[in-house]
């Protein structure tokens, strides 16, 4: 039995993967790279839907990345190479949705503060719902008018997020350009403190912000770059995303390897989808409660997301498979619920916008080359259980860096008690110059 399942011919990622893979006679890896680019091309574009979003409204933004997503889809159907598929559905589409998300992501933080945990985990519901309600239908889909069929229904889905683009009522939370000025200032003046405050000041008189530098940064805020705090949580981005969409493309095919029926298979994602909608429902109303710090709730997850991922390979029959479903999508979703959060908290709320953008973008190499690495260990193994091996070690490395931002926000919540104490002459001065800047 053990040799009949060594031998046999490792399976595609997935139904659409799978019927890909076969019409056109092609790997695992190279039909993965469909998803990849998408995924890829969701953070790359992260940054231009944040700053379109702030130049022309999150509502029409978010229209147009609906009607982007489906054209790519439905252009997808018609593909007659894996080259077409890679521009349609993996750029086209994967650009879309970057239009979708970004604005919508960030209209929430801006009209939640006190909820706003328990607010992400609802918000992001939607998707687990759909993957419960989609995944069966879509094995059936396929069964019955093919693959291109089945994406051609999926395009005409996305008109959709047209809909939902147009019931999103619009907030303003651009910052006024004297506000800009002054946080341009503030940021230098304290990345700088051993600068005496004389110094400062005549610089300060001196030198004028330049107005476009100021224009620039109401709608791509790159002083985000050089803010330690945000660049280590985006490394944990990074590692994280290399873990986190392995195990949706690759869980299906391997329970196939290991003698679960099709249907039986297809339904591992829709109980995953479950309990990935309790995780987050659950762990949002946690982080809510705010017994613990929400960062300190972060790192436990993804320890413990990591840890399943591991185990994953040891799962065999249909029953240890749903439990590890369970498991995992309980454990994904807690993750997922307060991610965003935590981001928030890093950068603050009106940066929000802009730090999404650069955070997705950052993180896009993690969504790039984590399916494509994961189908060379399964190609060169012939085993789906290294994909999850693969992610979980990336998984845990991701929470070595959640553990350094902890220890950052530590030493500068200490720092920033001595700052004050030893400089409160200083601030003092920042304070008047300021009341009278915003006078004049």
């Amino acid at each position: 039995m053990e040799l009949q399942r060594k031998s046999r011919t490792v399976q595609p990622a997935g139904p659409l993967d799978g019927e890909i893979q076969h019409y056109f006679a092609t790997t695992a890896t190279a039909s993965s790279w469909i998803t990849s680019i998408s995924v890829a091309t969701v953070h790359f574009g992260a940054p231009v839907g944040s700053a379109l979003s702030a130049y022309f409204g999150h509502r029409p933004v978010v229209m147009s990345g609906g009607l982007l997503s489906s054209i790519g889809m439905v252009a997808g159907s018609y593909a007659q190479d894996l080259l077409q598929l890679y521009i349609t559905v993996g750029f086209l589409t994967g650009f879309g949705y970057a239009l979708t998300w970004t604005p919508t992501v960030t209209m929430l933080g801006w009209y939640f503060e006190k909820r706003r945990p328990v607010a992400n985990a609802l918000a992001s519901t939607g998707e687990c719902i759909l993957t419960f309600i989609l995944t069966p239908s879509f094995q059936f889909m396929v069964d019955q008018y093919s693959w291109r069929g089945a994406m051609l229904i999926l395009g005409a889905l996305q008109l959709n997020l047209c809909l939902c683009g147009a019931l999103l009522r619009p907030l303003n939370r651009h910052v006024p350009p004297k506000e800009l000025e002054e946080k341009e200032h503030e940021l230098e003046l304290l990345s700088q403190p051993h600068i005496d405050s004389r110094s400062s000041n005549n610089r300060s008189d001196s030198k004028k912000l330049d107005p476009l530098k100021v224009k620039i940064i109401r709608y791509v805020d790159y002083t985000l770059i050089a803010n330690a705090r945000f660049m280590v949580y985006s490394m944990f981005g990074v590692f994280a995303a290399l873990g986190f969409f392995a195990p949706s493309l690759f869980l299906v095919p391997y329970a196939r390897s290991q003698g679960v029926e099709e249907y039986q298979a297809a339904a591992l994602m829709s109980i995953s989808a479950v309990l990935d909608l309790l995780g987050r429902v659950l762990f949002g109303w946690v982080a809510n409660l705010r017994l613990v710090k929400t960062v300190h709730q972060l790192i436990i997850t993804v320890i413990l997301l990591g840890i399943v991922l591991l185990l994953g390979p040891l799962a065999t029959t249909f029953t240890q498979l749903a439990l590890f479903s369970a498991g995992y999508g309980l454990v994904f979703g807690a993750t997922v619920a307060i991610h965003i959060t935590v981001l928030a908290e890093v950068v603050g709320v009106e940066r929000l916008g802009s730090a999404l953008g650069f955070f997705m973008l950052i993180r896009s190499s993690g969504g790039l080359l984590g399916p494509p690495l994961a189908g060379i260990f399964i190609d060169k193994m012939s085993d789906y259980g290294t994909g999850f091996l693969m992610a979980g070690v990336a998984l845990l490395v991701s929470a070595l860096f959640l553990l350094v931002l902890q220890q950052m926000n530590k030493k500068g919540t200490g720092k920033g008690k001595d700052v004050n104490l030893e400089n409160g002459k200083g601030h003092e001065d920042l304070k008047h110059r300021n009341f009278n800047f915003r006078k004049s």
